[in-house]
């Protein structure tokens, strides 16, 4: 099984290298791909040195699978031609989600959606992945008729240049700027670009994201998207109205039998999640369930993530995992 990691010496490049590791995915050869002024450069894999490769090489050498975090624009040109020679790219950018014709996946709810002839799978975005692992279950069981989304986003779904831009500025120097204003103790109603509507691209991204996984359009929802100056993890407050009653009881149930999830919610011990101790895991972690008595059948609940683990980079491999242990052994 060979594998190419493009955008492989970037934050999620990185993290995604990390949990091949970690879950110990058969690769018969790895090929790290990154942009020009990267090419040759050393990375290590599994406690071994590899050397990274241009896009062309790395289409050269027909990869089963190529995971992709490497930017909306290099994965529209590039995409396609690994697809071309038989690869299948896991794209992390927003490039293709929408696309009527590509599979939007969280393995959990909808992997059954992946067939053979899918030569380009996108990854969600990371905001929308927490949210719909929790959601999904409780829109099986009563039916999701509202759900209102406020999230409080680390600097580090930005990226690299963020993460500096905070610690300069909590060192009291001066250096590149991320954001249009200072993120350290601020807070930016300002996730990517605004749109017509009055909207950000990551706020519209939960909504149109969110309808396409669990597959119904009819699905109120609304969202506000916050940057906040933590360095991992994303942390939204959901306000969800069912179309049926439900118990607390039956809700803690449900999430806690959900594949992903954990649920973590005992007031009376401050158990809550938090993304201090969601840093490095790779689960979606659930609390502050209670009961909206300001309107029929709503639920407010809490979920924390670390954005780039389930986020981005877990998703994307376990995403690969399930094509492997589907399709890995027929002959194309």
């Amino acid at each position: 099984m060979k594998i190419a990691v493009v955008g492989a010496t970037g934050m999620v490049g990185r993290e995604i290298l990390k949990v091949l590791e970690e879950r110990q995915v058969e690769i018969s050869e790895l090929i790290p791909v990154a942009s020009e002024r990267s090419v040759g450069k050393a990375i290590e894999f599994n406690g071994k040195p590899f050397k990274v490769v241009s896009m062309e090489d790395a289409i050269a050498m027909k990869p089963n699978i190529a995971l992709f975090s490497a930017g909306g624009d290099t994965s529209k040109k590039w995409a396609p031609e690994f697809a071309k020679v038989g690869t299948v790219v896991i794209d992390n950018s927003s490039a293709w989600r929408m696309d009527e014709n590509i599979p939007l996946v969280v393995p959990e709810i909808n992997a059954d959606v992946i067939t053979l002839e899918d030569k380009i799978i996108a990854n969600p975005n990371c905001s929308t992945i927490q949210l719909v692992l929790a959601l999904s279950p409780l829109h099986t069981a009563y039916g999701l008729n509202r759900v209102v989304v406020s999230t409080y986003q680390s600097i580090s779904g930005t990226g690299v240049k963020a993460v500096r831009q905070m610690e300069n500025e909590r060192n009291g120097k001066t250096g590149e700027m991320a954001y249009p204003y200072a993120i350290d103790q601020n807070c930016l109603p300002h996730c990517d670009a605004f749109l017509e509507n009055g909207y950000t691209k990551e706020e519209m991204k939960l909504v149109n994201e969110t309808r396409k996984i669990l597959r119904d359009g009819t699905i109120g929802i609304t969202a506000t998207a916050v940057r906040v100056p933590v360095k991992g993890g994303h942390s939204e407050s959901v306000n969800v109205r069912f179309n049926e009653d439900y118990t607390l009881t039956e809700v803690r149930q449900l999430l806690h039998n959900t594949e992903g999830l954990v649920l973590q919610d005992n007031t009376d011990t401050n158990t809550y999640p938090m993304p201090l101790y969601a840093h490095g895991k790779d689960e979606v972690f659930v609390g502050r369930l209670r009961r909206d008595d300001s309107d029929v059948n709503t639920l407010n609940m809490w979920i924390v993530a670390d954005n780039l683990r389930k986020g981005a980079a877990t998703n994307a491999v376990q995403i690969a995992q399930y094509w492997i242990s589907k399709f890995g052994s027929v002959k194309q």
